[in-house]
């Protein structure tokens, strides 16, 4: 399968064709904007993400849900809310910047001489959130994780959209992320807010949204963005815009939706 899909997704990715994909169930979760009438306020302009709480991760036996993270605790929540008791789905988490405060703290630690928790070390990696969700479910189902700068939902659907390709009758994509640390500050091309969501993609149906790009002439702005990536993607979906263009380097990304 490995080949057959690396083959899928170079197709898609050189096609110039795009991809669609419906969303069969969305599960979203950020501090102080949990419930679905909360993100719809949010996505009005309505209500504004906080920057304190945590999800309770109730689905989650407790001796797992000590050890993750902030940031995977919400990567969790939602892959939970929106998988429900399905298993044997594939799944892509795709986050921007990752487990980026324990991989700090790790280097601090080095730095110091103080001896590096395995335990920290094995929860600092990409794909943490996503092994832990499986080791909790007992699920052997594919899953990747992947993070490709300001693209990185972008390139995310497109893997779930290459497993769709495939043969596979659904994909659970969870996009999520967090402020980077404070040294990491001056890198920092967007204002960073904790937020976690996650679709279940099917093929297309009645209903869809539709991904295409193409190359951009110049590269896109420099300059401090309002929202991430993520959170401007969601807004998108949550408002049933027609449509949202984002350039991010030198590649111009086309969201649409489309309802019949």
């Amino acid at each position: 399968m490995g080949e057959n899909f690396a083959r899928s997704r170079t197709e898609l990715l050189t096609s110039g064709a795009g991809v669609r994909f419906s969303v069969a169930s969305l599960a979203a979760w950020a501090p102080g904007v949990e419930t679905p009438d909360d993100w719809v306020a949010w996505a009005r302009g309505n209500i504004s993400l906080k920057t304190e709480g945590e999800p309770a991760l109730r689905a989650m036996p407790p001796m797992l849900r000590r050890r993750a993270g902030f940031l995977s605790k919400m990567a969790l929540e939602v892959a939970y809310q929106c998988l429900g008791t399905r298993a044997n789905v594939p799944m892509v988490f795709c986050s921007r910047h990752g487990e980026s405060v324990r991989s700090v703290d790790l280097l601090m630690n080095l730095a110091k001489g103080i001896p590096l928790s395995p335990t920290s070390f094995g929860l600092s990696v990409h794909n943490a959130a996503a092994g832990l969700f499986s080791i909790a479910r007992l699920d052997r189902a594919a899953s990747t994780a992947l993070a490709g700068g300001r693209s990185s939902v972008e390139h995310a659907v497109i893997e779930a959209c290459g497993l769709l390709a495939e043969g596979e009758q659904e994909v659970l994509l969870v996009v999520y992320d967090c402020p980077l640390p404070a040294v990491y500050a001056g890198f920092q091309d967007c204002h960073e807010q904790p937020f976690a969501w996650a679709w279940l993609l099917r093929p297309p149906a009645e209903e869809f949204c539709a991904l295409n790009w193409r190359a951009s002439p110049e590269l896109g702005s420099r300059e401090m963005v309002a929202l991430p990536g993520g959170l401007d993607i969601l807004r998108f979906y949550l408002r049933r815009d027609a449509a949202l263009e984002r350039t991010c380097g030198r590649r111009r990304w086309l969201w649409t939706h489309h309802a019949q």
